[in-house]
């Protein structure tokens, strides 16, 4: 496809939430400024002036923390060296706390047309529990005041199954967050990772058991739906029209470049990784990568991707593999788990809850 995404992982945070094990350090402005510049060579490095770049997302970390003038020379530079599409979707995740009416103005003009905000609960006391610095009225501040500066097209996180987290505070919570101006939700169940503070502390034993995770999952599917959130994938909702066209593109197996620590890239053929070292790859001319996958986007990735999606696969596209995957149809079907109208497969939401079990059952 000559088509391509560009996912940009900007490794800075304020400070570190306790539950999260993506690639951070703590910023400051001279760390920003030579990522910034490696960020620039990179983009050079991988030029291809006849190629459309249609989605630019920037994910992290705190993207955020970098100033709009450095976000700005970025979004240039892939314009320079590469055929940056009119109406290109260009996101930033941000924390509310970074967020002014002043700078949202500025982000704007930089080019950000799609702003992806960490809010994660709209109650206090969840938010002091998952170590966020924001309050729930920060947060609904940073959204209205996104929406007043303009931005059309506005994420929020919200996270479910937290300790002591009841289908009751998860409702209050969700249905703050609907009723913001925004066009987009993604709901995702807390799993503490190994090597996080969350992962040894006593909040573990508050979490909520497997039955009540399905539940507040459900009551998630449930409450997005009444409030016009669309599910199109596992952990994601939107209103017609304002799915992530970026992160559709890693379930859909079309082509996108990471550049950063960390990042990671199914480009020309390979999927590849960039260490998780923001001094060696600032301090390069070129990001070092390591080769994950020589041969992507084979038919098992195609299936168990395409399932993370409600729309699913279609068995037509995989005429190798029908006969074996009809042949499991009928008792997941029967289960709940698995909608199927002679050609096209997906999940239900009680699937999608099981989802590695049920793609495993019919793809493997």
């Amino acid at each position: 496809m000559n088509d391509l995404g560009i996912y940009i992982h900007v490794p800075f945070c304020g400070r570190k939430c306790p539950y999260c094990d993506f690639y951070s350090i703590a910023f400051s402005p001279s760390a920003l400024n030579a990522y910034t510049e490696a960020v620039l060579r990179n983009i050079k490095h991988y030029s291809e002036p006849e190629r459309t770049v249609s989605t630019i997302y920037f994910g992290g970390g705190t993207p955020s923390l970098l100033t709009p003038e450095q976000l700005q020379n970025i979004v240039t530079s892939v314009r320079d060296n590469f055929a940056l599409s009119d109406g290109a979707e260009i996101t930033l995740e941000a924390n509310p706390n970074t967020l002014t009416p002043e700078k949202l103005s500025k982000l704007l003009d930089a080019g950000i047309n799609r702003l992806s905000i960490g809010i994660q609960s709209l109650l206090d006391d969840e938010l002091k529990m998952l170590g966020r610095a924001h309050t729930a009225e920060r947060a609904e501040k940073a959204v209205r005041d996104a929406a007043a500066a303009g931005f059309s097209n506005i994420s929020c996180d919200l996270m479910i199954a937290l300790p002591e987290q009841t289908p009751e505070k998860l409702r209050r919570s969700a249905e703050r967050l609907a009723a913001l101006p925004i066009q987009h939700i993604s709901a995702y169940i807390l799993k503490p990772e190994d090597g996080t503070p969350f992962a040894g502390s006593d909040l573990l034993k508050a979490l909520p058991d497997d039955e009540l995770s399905a539940a507040l999952y459900l009551e998630t599917v449930q409450i997005m739906a009444e409030h016009g959130f669309a599910q199109y994938e596992i952990s994601n909702f939107a209103r017609k029209g304002f799915e992530s066209r970026h992160n559709c593109r890693y379930w859909k197996c079309q082509d996108y470049l990471g550049i950063g620590p960390a990042a990671h890239s199914c480009y020309q053929g390979k999927r590849f990784a960039v260490p998780r070292d923001i001094e060696l790859f600032s301090s390069s001319a070129q990001q070092p990568v390591e080769i994950t996958d020589d041969a992507p986007y084979g038919f098992e990735e195609k299936a168990m991707l395409g399932l993370r999606l409600t729309e699913g696969i279609d068995l037509r596209d995989f005429p190798e593999h029908r006969d074996s995957i009809e042949r499991k149809v009928p008792a997941l079907a029967e289960a709940g788990y698995i909608n199927f109208d002679g050609s096209k497969l997906s999940l239900t939401p009680e699937g999608f809850l099981v989802s590695n079990a049920v793609i495993g059952q019919l793809i493997f």
